[in-house]
């Protein structure tokens, strides 16, 4: 069964951006090609198991395992040494991405408190666009009750667009709300 959102891109929106872009093919559509939910904490330097609640929320939200980030270089100011563990990421592509940013627009953002849309501007000039949430309890598969840990994360929305106003153009249609200038 094909997500419902991935239907409406199909019919509703590729049309859409073809007539307003003027592409002269449909390939030429920007398209969704990855999306990658992230959290980096550092209390895991003090105590690694954090890692693991994290991980079983994150699971739990986006419906995939989540994989171990590790520091890149050691930084002893912050007593992070080379290869220590301090996140976990999942990268959703196909009807799971589809799914997850269904789930997203639909039902977590409006429980963002004082939400008036997402910033404009955190486009990086290629067509990928990344926004950070404070906490997960934004998320209907989340039980408040049952929570040991809050944390924030960053989602980041891979396209294939060539610039900004094309991917912003395409998130809009799959329904980010974008705040007003």
């Amino acid at each position: 069964m094909t997500p419902r959102l991935k239907e409406r891109y199909l019919d509703k929106i590729v049309p859409a951006l073809t007539a307003q872009f003027e592409y002269k093919n449909r390939f030429q559509v920007p398209h969704l090609v990855k999306v990658v939910v992230n959290v980096t904490t550092k209390e895991a330097v003090a105590d690694p198991k954090v890692l693991d609640v994290i991980s079983d929320d994150l699971a739990r939200i986006t419906g995939q395992r989540p994989s171990r980030t590790t520091a890149k270089r050691a930084i002893s100011a912050f007593r992070i040494r080379r290869g220590m563990p301090l996140g976990v990421k999942v990268t959703l592509r196909g009807d799971r991405m589809y799914e997850f940013i269904d789930r997203f627009f639909n039902f977590a953002v409006p429980q963002i408190r004082d939400f008036q849309g997402f910033s404009p501007d955190s486009f990086d000039g290629r067509g990928s666009y990344s926004l950070g949430l404070s906490e997960q309890l934004i998320f209907p598969e989340i039980e408040v009750s049952k929570v040991k840990k809050v944390f924030g994360m960053n989602i980041t929305f891979h396209t294939t667009a060539r610039h900004d106003d094309e991917a912003r153009a395409l998130l809009a249609a799959l329904g980010l709300a974008f705040r007003r200038k």
